[in-house]
């Protein structure tokens, strides 16, 4: 039932800190990993904006696409592992999936994963999983997340 799972993760704003390239974005790529199960890609800036103090090329963000037996794993530790220690957790807003049946998850740091070594990880980034559905319907796609044990509010 579902097609896909794309996580992302922006990095723009710790790109500005000193020896970015060398020390923290291999530390991201590790720990993104360790997460996914899988080498994420780098995606790098298309044009400059001065405003966010990016240049093309510069890379402001990691994305995986998970399909498969790692898709249902990581599927199946979202549901049953992350979002229950997500702290002040009260389920998820219906407003999250949208009108493809996309359901969209934002989490503020990477810790909530239980892979994640609190003590040894350096790095604070903040997680979107956004997970496709087969079926391109909302409504059949809300009652397949509930189905699932995604926790939704009515």
């Amino acid at each position: 039932m579902i097609e896909k799972i794309v996580v992302n993760t922006g990095v723009g704003r710790l790109s500005q800190q000193a020896q970015f390239e060398d020390k923290i974005l291999p530390e991201i790529e590790k720990e993104f990993a360790t997460i996914t199960g899988q080498k994420a890609s780098r995606r790098q800036a298309k044009k400059s904006i001065a405003g966010f103090k990016t240049r093309t090329g510069q890379i402001v963000g990691l994305t995986v696409t998970l399909r498969g037996t790692r898709m249902e794993n990581f599927f199946e530790r979202l549901v049953n592992l992350v979002l229950p220690r997500v702290k002040d957790f009260r389920g998820l807003s219906e407003t999250n999936v949208d009108q493809n049946g996309n359901l969209n998850i934002g989490l503020k740091e990477q810790n909530v994963f239980p892979e994640i070594d609190v003590e040894k990880s350096k790095v604070a980034f903040g997680i979107q999983v956004t997970i496709v559905p087969k079926k391109k319907e909302r409504e059949s796609a809300i009652d397949f997340y509930r189905r699932y044990g995604v926790p939704l509010k009515k």
